[in-house]
């Protein structure tokens, strides 16, 4: 098995984490380029960079879908990543678990794996632990702000103690 192969999974929302849904300079309100989308001039520059540097696997995790590496992926100078399918919307699902949950567990295999999202609760956590036989951090980033110094660090130093430099 490959170095890469044996990386950690990040499970990537963007609405919250990567676009902050808090008050933003006037000039940013504005519809970025080419999508009619005015909360993309949210994205952070340099965020893309920061991700990479994290040396997991990158997979979105959001309901933008294909759309997140059509539209936000370039913008953050990320390459083309892997997409964490719906659920079936018949499928029953535990009072309080996000619907993520589940199919990241199920993508992760048993191996470790970050989850970064404004929407992670108690619950999942509980499942998570529960159903997840390896290391696993599900990181609730505050989704006024979105992505922050603070996020990286706790990132990076769970990160490190996987024995994973980041």
């Amino acid at each position: 098995m490959s170095a890469a192969a044996e990386r950690p999974f990040l499970f990537l929302d963007i609405d919250g984490p990567l676009i902050p849904f808090g008050s933003v300079q006037p000039s940013l309100t504005e519809a970025a380029p080419g999508h009619g989308n005015p909360l993309l001039a949210r994205l952070g520059p340099g965020i893309g960079a920061r991700l990479l540097a994290l040396g997991c696997s990158l997979v979105w995790a959001t309901t933008w879908m294909e759309e997140a590496n059509e539209v936000v992926a370039p913008r953050l100078g990320l390459p083309r990543l892997p997409v964490l399918d719906l659920p079936e919307a018949d499928e029953p699902g535990l009072r309080g678990l996000h619907w993520k949950t589940r199919p990241l567990v199920e993508w992760a295999g048993g191996r470790p794996f970050v989850w970064v999202d404004d929407e992670i609760g108690a619950v999942d956590r509980q499942w998570v632990a529960a159903a997840h036989p390896g290391p696993a951090l599900l990181h609730r980033v505050d989704p006024a702000r979105g992505l922050q110094d603070s996020d990286f660090r706790a990132l990076g130093d769970w990160l490190a103690a996987l024995g994973r430099p980041s």
